[in-house]
């Protein structure tokens, strides 16, 4: 079983080879391996590619099986992948992510660190007697868009706080929407619902619906006082409308840890957006983090690890997307 990792795919060899079943001949390759042609003679042939993207102009080398480390495919071009490719992708993020999305909310809420950094010895007595009372999460609303395994993670974390959760997405036109939220309702309802939220959590996919969906006319929508956090694409987002919500006040805050642009290979300096957020003192800025844990990578080539076995017995594989189970 010949298996080719391509970029940050590669530095989890150790996890993949210790998972697998079946005995494999890796190759590490760099993340431009994934659109330029020079490394194909090293794909040509693979069994399986483990890569988040999949870019070309010219034929593609030959490989059965793509096998993307994550859940996003907006870096593969479909039409640029061999036939009879099949492509397969892998959850488990939605645990850190939805314990990330706490995070932000208590950050909010009571900002600990802040409170930390303010600490004297020489000054607790004052310090105590003027304590001001801050917030809770208990009795909050939380409105989130895209109900699927993050927003869902998301609102089980949310519940056990007390806080009340909205649900929106295309399934309720059906009344199909399940799972741990309070009420549901459809895409087209959400500037009806935007006033009720606190706290507003995009966790939907980016697609040519949802890119750019979010913009001046949904944060004008928001309260004052409540609070973005995305954690689905930085696209889904408007950056110029948010931006001039954010350095107006028109909402209380975002935290913001997905971005427009990314380096494509090693020595790449991008600007992560074409407003610097990070200088307003209402946006949160984290560069990608949410779901990056240790236990997501366990977790995620030892799936991987199991699908690679099955291709090898040829039995059906899990999370397929596009091509034969």
């Amino acid at each position: 079983m010949k298996i080719v990792m391509v970029g940050e795919a590669a530095t989890h060899q150790h996890e993949l080879a210790a998972a697998l079943a079946t005995p494999a001949e890796f190759v590490a390759l760099p993340r431009e391996a994934h659109e330029s042609a020079q490394w194909d003679d090293q794909i040509d042939g693979a069994d399986v590619l483990v890569a988040m993207r999949f870019k070309r102009s010219t034929p593609a080398p030959r490989f059965r099986l793509l096998h993307a480390p994550g859940a996003g495919l907006d870096g593969i071009d479909f039409a640029a992948l061999p036939a009879g490719c099949t492509v397969c992708n892998v959850f488990e993020h939605e645990i850190p992510m939805a314990e990330y999305a706490m995070a932000c909310l208590l950050e909010h809420q009571i900002a600990l660190a802040s409170i930390d950094a303010r600490f004297d010895s020489d000054r607790f007595s004052q310090a105590y007697l003027g304590r001001q009372p801050r917030g809770e999460l208990y009795g909050k609303t939380m409105l989130i868009i895209g109900f699927g395994r993050i927003g869902q993670a998301v609102a089980v974390r949310a519940r056990a706080f007390g806080i009340r959760v909205i649900a929106l997405s295309s399934r309720a036109r059906d009344g199909k929407v399940a799972g741990p939220m309070d009420e549901a309702y459809t895409d087209a309802q959400l500037l009806e619902q935007l006033p009720r939220a606190d706290f507003v959590v995009l966790s939907c996919p980016l697609n040519e619906h949802t890119r750019g969906a979010f913009g001046a006319q949904q944060l004008a929508a928001m309260r004052p006082e409540a609070v973005l956090i995305n954690i689905a694409r930085a696209a889904v987002v408007d950056q110029a409308a948010l931006y001039d919500a954010l350095k107006h006040q028109r909402i209380a805050r975002a935290f913001l840890d997905v971005w427009y642009q990314y380096p494509a290979r090693e020595g790449d300096q991008v600007m992560p957006a074409s407003f610097r957020f990070e200088d307003l003192p209402n946006a949160f800025c984290t560069p990608h983090v949410s779901g990056w844990t240790h236990g997501l990578f366990e977790r995620r080539y030892r799936l991987i690890a199991q699908n690679i076995d099955r291709l090898a017995r040829g039995e059906p594989l899990h999370n397929v997307v596009a091509g034969h189970a």
